[in-house]
């Protein structure tokens, strides 16, 4: 490899070590491998099995392998890079004994951007992150209940899914149906749709409506939804005015939900 090639993948390489580490990851060499170091194991250059080369970095979380990242040079487009991280996590040495198999977590990088794709997903595509996930969010996904277990915890009938864990992703395709509860017409056809649009995994959506018609309200349903049958950590609110998170807030601590009529910050902190 020559000096002008080999320049761009060090720098890749020197930005990914510095992310993982910001994300909590000890960086290890193969040769001097300790997988109880910390949480969170980065070893580089990982051995796979023969035909299969070499893992940039392999992840281990627990001690146990759950992830691949694939470094690719600054400035390299991650266009395509996916199919060749999934051929690395299928090349898994069977001495390692993945909790899950193939590995559910694969990432690409060029040390600016970062591709991320959930294998536990119903349908998993590349999508790009602001940063590395940490040790304990993919320790989450893993021991997360399936699809199965969920839905009926939430006391619904279930045939989904009871083989793997399940993904936020995977939960929105699995929410009971919306209760009209005190809602207007228009609030519970915008719920409707917004779940709708997110069941088809469009990462976006727009929800134009009148003002004093209850937006408001439409959007603490959809929080509440999304965080009790989704499973959502955590659900951003952003205006634009001091005043409006004001009034904001007070719709959160005033509504109260349609299954127990308990408010809304009984259950969640605002």
């Amino acid at each position: 490899m020559s000096s002008s090639t080999a320049k761009p993948e060090q720098e890749a390489r020197e930005q990914i070590d510095a992310q993982l580490g910001n994300a909590g990851w000890i960086l290890q060499n193969r040769d001097r491998m300790n997988l109880y170091a910390a949480r969170g194991v980065a070893v580089r250059e990982f051995p796979l099995k023969s035909g299969h080369g070499f893992a940039d970095y392999m992840l281990f979380v627990d001690g146990k392998c759950v992830g691949v990242l694939e470094a690719k040079p600054a400035g390299h487009t991650l266009s395509g890079v996916e199919i060749q991280s999934a051929k690395y996590a299928a090349g898994m040495p069977q001495n390692l004994n993945p909790p899950i198999s193939p590995l559910p977590f694969l990432y690409q990088s060029n040390g600016v951007e970062t591709h991320f794709t959930n294998l536990l997903d119903l349908d998993p595509r590349s999508r790009r992150v602001f940063a590395i996930h940490q040790p304990e969010t993919l320790a989450d996904w893993i021991s997360a209940d399936t699809l199965d277990h969920w839905v009926k915890t939430g006391g619904f009938y279930s045939a989904a899914d009871n083989t793997r864990p399940s993904t936020f992703r995977a939960r929105l395709r699995a929410m009971p149906p919306v209760e009209k509860a005190s809602l207007y017409p228009n609030q519970l056809r915008a719920v409707i749709n917004l779940e709708h649009s997110l069941k088809q995994d469009k990462p976006r959506a727009l929800i134009q409506m009148a003002t004093g018609s209850g937006k408001t309200i439409m959007a603490v349903t959809s929080a509440y939804r999304l965080i009790k049958f989704g499973g959502a950590r955590r659900v951003l609110f952003l205006v634009d005015r001091s005043n409006l998170a004001e009034q904001a807030e007070k719709e959160f601590q005033n509504y109260r939900t349609p299954d127990d009529n308990r408010r809304f910050t009984e259950l969640y902190k605002v």
